[in-house]
């Protein structure tokens, strides 16, 4: 399909048709994606134990800290050339194409030094006790190259897609899991390099990934790709992309404070196997997000480029059936967590306590998960709009300031169950949030519609 009729299939093609189309790439890269992080966990919970599981989930702060710099170049980046494209203007996109090739390499050095330098002090920060510490350097010190590389993959994905390329992306990610799926067991088992094993094999999973898509935007035949003149930093094309970028980016940082601050709570009261347990539970729990979010990817050209074009009957469509695949998916997760949470926790471990543990957690914890999937769908609709400050706020709504005021509050009341309950109380609290912002945007979406045809 030629760059044209990519684009005139954004404006035209049947809704459904075209939110199936560009979410079952998005929802396959996304899910191979985190496949990475359960084959980790799975193979180093069989092959090196639960206090390795343990200093695996103090990893996931780091993580999140590459992610949000990811983030907010790709995600601002991928809605962004979306809108310009729908307001038929490829120049711009090509500027935000090599503007975020630079800020991508910028700021991965600059967090990759420090972490490096600093890697006893930040995980000791995000809650490794002196059991977990030693696993979990021994996998970041390894995983750190893989950091940046991921970036220089997810957040180019995302241009790919928005540019009209779905299953180009969707083959970026499935590519490295599959390499991922072939190499870890070779290296935890076969060479007996344990946790180090896990994360060398994602490097070089990743990398390949990463040579994928870089060299899609090396290709003169792509509908955007890299040339001379699209280098040179410009406020102009970068501030729209950290406005819209810095939604996703900040709900990345603040799971970073979340996440040391469930550690450190799990640990107080159940000690490192709830902190494993814990693991556990967000990992199988990041899988339906990470499904969502891929749907939302899906959503996101589609909303961007008729908002540009001023479609808004195509683009409310979109945002509705989107919202109904991210509700059935995390109501899926809600009856896995509450029929069969043992089964879920037996894929990583065959400790009978951490399993007893994981399962009691899963049972509180997602109790109610099935409204999540509005609040990301909500959340990611106000970022394909442009509409930054409010995708914001979605963002903070259920982990800061809903779910840490509970991890203050009811631990102290309930012990470890009071950690669990936090999740229901702010999945609830948080989607009466987003029913709010969403009758007002709709409302604004109305009366835009009211003066075209006026």
């Amino acid at each position: 399909m030629q760059g044209k009729d990519r684009l005139n299939e954004l404006d035209k093609a049947p809704i459904g048709k075209l939110l199936f189309k560009y979410s079952l790439p998005s929802v396959v890269g996304m899910v191979v994606m985190s496949v990475y992080n359960i084959i980790d966990r799975m193979f180093i919970g069989q092959g090196v134990g639960p206090d390795a599981i343990a200093g695996l989930a103090i990893t996931f702060p780091v993580m999140n800290v590459s992610a949000a710099f990811g983030v907010l170049i790709g995600g601002g980046a991928g809605a962004r050339t979306s809108i310009v494209l729908g307001q038929g203007n490829r120049r711009t996109a090509e500027q935000i194409l090599g503007n975020s090739l630079v800020m991508t390499l910028i700021l991965g050095i600059l967090y990759l030094t420090l972490f490096a330098i600093f890697i006893d002090e930040v995980l000791i920060l995000f809650g490794a006790s002196e059991t977990s510490l030693p696993y979990a350097r021994d996998f970041m010190i390894y995983m750190l190259p893989g950091l940046l590389i991921n970036n220089l993959t997810f957040s180019f994905s995302n241009i790919m897609r928005a540019t009209g390329y779905p299953k180009k992306a969707m083959w970026a990610n499935f590519i490295g899991a599959g390499m991922n799926v072939i190499l870890a067991p070779i290296f935890i088992f076969g060479l007996k390099w344990g946790i180090k094993g896990a994360a060398i094999a994602t490097d070089i999973s990743m990398f390949i990934s990463m040579v994928y898509v870089q060299m899609h935007f090396f290709n003169k035949k792509s509908e955007i790709h890299y040339k001379p003149g699209i280098y040179s930093v410009k406020w102009s094309i970068l501030s729209p992309i950290i406005a819209v970028g810095a939604a996703p980016c900040i709900v990345n940082t603040a799971g970073c404070v979340i996440n040391a601050v469930l550690n450190h709570t799990v640990f107080k009261h159940g000690g490192d196997q709830s902190v494993a347990a814990m693991g556990i539970l967000m990992t199988i729990s990041q899988l339906a997000i990470m499904f969502v979010l891929g749907v939302c990817m899906g959503m996101q050209p589609i909303v961007g480029f008729n908002y540009g074009a001023k479609r808004y009957d195509r683009l409310k469509r979109a945002y509705w059936l989107t919202v109904m695949v991210g509700t059935i998916v995390c109501l899926i997760a809600t009856l896995l967590s509450e029929l069969v949470p043992e089964y879920l926790a037996m894929i990583f471990t065959t400790d009978e306590g951490l399993i007893k543990t994981s399962a009691h957690a899963f049972r509180i914890a997602n109790m109610v998960f099935w409204v999540a999937g509005f609040q990301i769908v909500t959340t990611n609709f106000f970022q394909s709009l442009g509409e930054a400050t409010k995708s914001i706020f979605m963002s903070l709504s259920r982990q800061v300031l809903c779910l840490l005021p509970f991890l203050f509050i009811l631990p102290p009341l309930f012990k470890l169950d009071g950690v669990w309950y936090s999740f229901p109380a702010s999945d609830l609290i948080s989607a009466l949030m987003g029913v709010v912002l969403l009758i007002i945007e709709m409302r604004k979406i109305n009366r835009l519609v009211a003066n075209t045809h006026t």
